[in-house]
C-alpha cells in the first residue's frame, strides 16, 4: 500500500561536476559537518523555481493551464480536503477490504502501464547473461513485481520491503529460489550507499541500525528496476524525529542510486514521481533524458486525481558518464540527509547542491519544450479526473 503524498526530491548533476574527483564517505560527512553558510534556505529558491516552471507551463501548455484552474477550484472547496482526508483515513486503517481494493487497483495500473509503455517487458537480447533479472526497491505489496514475473517467464527477482513490525505491509508475491525478498529499511543500507561501518558516527540515533554489509554486491546487474516506494504515515513511530522532514528524500535517493547503479546497460527503470511541475522533479527528468529514452505515464485506472505519475526510462545507458555521476551525486545527498541530524545544519548542507543546479530561466529555454511534450498526457489525465470529482462538479 503506497501513500500518494510523497515529495519526490533529487537534484540533477551539472555536467561540470563529471570531471571532479569523488570524496571518500568519511571526507564527505566531515565536509558537510563543517560547512556553514549565511544564506537563505535553499527551499526558498526551489519554491521560487517551481513557481517559474508552473508559470511557463501555464503560458505554453493548455492541458496544464486547465489542470491548474481545476486544482484551484478544489483548493477553494472545503469538500476537497474532506475527500482526500477520507481516503487517507481509509488507507491508514488498512482494513482488509481497503487492502483488497487497493491491490486490485494496482494490478489494473500495472496492466495499463504495460499496455501503454511496455515498461515491464524485458528484452531477450541479453540471454547470454542468464535469466531476466528484476530489482524491486520497495516491493510490498508486490503487485508490480508479480506482474513483471508473469510476463517474463523464467525471470529472477530481488526485492526489499519493510518488516511488518516496522510499518511494512503484507506481500502478495510468493518468494522462492528465484524470487528473494529481504525485509529491511533500504534507507539504512549504509554500505550500499558508500558509507563504511567505521565512518558511521557512534552517537547517530540509528548507529546500530545501519547495515554494514552490502545487500547488492558490486557488479550485480538487473534488466528492470522498479522504484515506486513511498513514505507512509504508519512508518513514523519507527524512525528518529530528525528523519521526518527528509525521509521522503532519503527514500527516493536510495531507490534512484541503487536502481541505476545496478541496472544493466539497455535496461529499464520505472520510477514513481509526483508534481511534474516541481523543480526537483523536472531536474530529475532532464537528468534521465540525458542517458535514456524517457516516457511519462499517468494511469486512468487509479490515483488519477492525484499528482502522481510514472517515469518509464527505457534503454538506459547506465554505464554513461552522466549516469554514473548522477549515482554518486544521489549517494552524496543521501549521506548529507542521513548524517547531518541537526535541521539547521542540514538546510545549510543543502546549499552545497544548489551550486550544481541550472538557472531556472536557462533551464526552461533548454528543456521547457521537451518538458511540455512529456507532460501533456499526464496533465490531461489528471485534469479529466478532477473535472469529474464530486468536489469540483457543480
Amino acid at each position: 500500500m503506497r501513500q500518494e503524498t510523497m515529495e519526490t526530491t533529487t537534484e540533477a548533476l551539472d555536467k561540470q561536476r563529471l570531471g571532479q574527483g569523488v570524496r571518500s564517505s568519511a571526507e564527505t560527512i566531515a565536509a558537510y559537518s563543517a560547512r556553514v553558510q549565511d544564506t537563505a534556505p535553499v527551499e526558498d529558491t526551489w519554491k521560487r523555481n517551481t513557481r517559474k516552471v508552473a508559470q511557463y507551463l501555464s503560458d505554453n501548455v493548455p492541458e496544464f493551464r486547465r489542470l491548474s484552474e481545476l486544482r484551484q477550484k478544489g483548493w477553494d472547496n472545503p469538500k476537497g480536503d474532506q475527500y482526500f482526508k477520507q481516503q487517507r483515513r481509509q488507507a491508514d486503517e488498512g482494513a482488509k477490504e481497503t487492502v483488497r481494493i487497493i491491490n486490485l487497483i494496482m494490478g489494473k495500473i500495472a496492466r495499463e502501464m504495460q499496455g501503454a509503455t511496455g515498461a515491464f517487458s524485458i528484452s531477450t537480447n541479453n540471454q547470454d547473461t542468464g535469466p531476466p533479472m528484476i530489482l524491486d526497491m520497495c516491493t510490498a505489496p508486490g503487485n508490480y513485481l508479480e506482474y513483471a514475473l508473469q510476463i517474463n517467464p523464467g525471470a529472477c527477482a530481488v526485492g526489499f520491503s519493510l518488516p511488518y513490525d516496522k510499518g511494512g505491509h503484507e506481500l502478495i508475491v510468493r518468494t522462492s529460489g528465484a524470487v528473494r525478498i529481504s525485509l529491511l529499511d533500504i534507507t539504512l543500507l549504509a554500505a550500499d550507499m558508500g558509507v563504511a561501518d567505521s565512518d558511521i558516527p557512534p552517537d547517530h540515533p540509528h548507529a546500530r541500525d545501519f547495515l554494514p554489509a552490502r545487500q547488492l554486491r558490486a557488479g550485480r546487474a538487473f534488466d528492470l528496476a522498479i522504484c515506486d516506494g513511498q513514505v507512509l504515515r504508519n512508518h513514523e513511530p519507527h524512525r528518529a524525529a530528525y528523519r521526518e522532514a527528509r525521509e521522503a528524500r532519503r527514500l527516493t535517493l536510495t531507490q534512484l542510486a541503487l536502481g541505476l547503479e545496478h541496472l544493466r546497460p539497455g535496461g529499464t527503470m520505472v520510477v514513481l514521481l509526483h508534481k511534474l511541475e516541481a523543480w526537483d522533479t523536472v531536474l530529475l527528468l532532464r537528468a534521465f533524458a540525458g542517458f535514456s529514452a524517457v516516457r511519462l505515464f499517468k494511469p486512468r485506472s487509479g490515483h488519477a486525481k492525484r499528482s502522481s505519475f510514472y517515469m518509464v526510462a527505457r534503454d538506459v545507458r547506465s554505464d554513461q558518464a552522466e549516469a554514473t555521476a548522477a549515482v554518486e551525486a544521489w549517494k552524496e545527498q543521501w549521506r548529507a540527509a542521513t548524517f547531518e541530524t541537526d535541521e539547521q545544519r542540514w538546510r545549510e548542507c543543502r546549499e552545497h547542491f544548489q551550486d550544481a543546479v541550472l538557472d531556472v530561466d536557462a533551464f526552461l529555454r533548454e528543456f521547457g519544450p521537451e518538458l511540455a511534450r512529456m507532460g501533456r498526457e499526464v496533465w490531461a489525465v489528471q485534469g479529466d479526473a478532477l473535472a469529474k470529482a464530486p468536489f469540483i462538479r457543480k
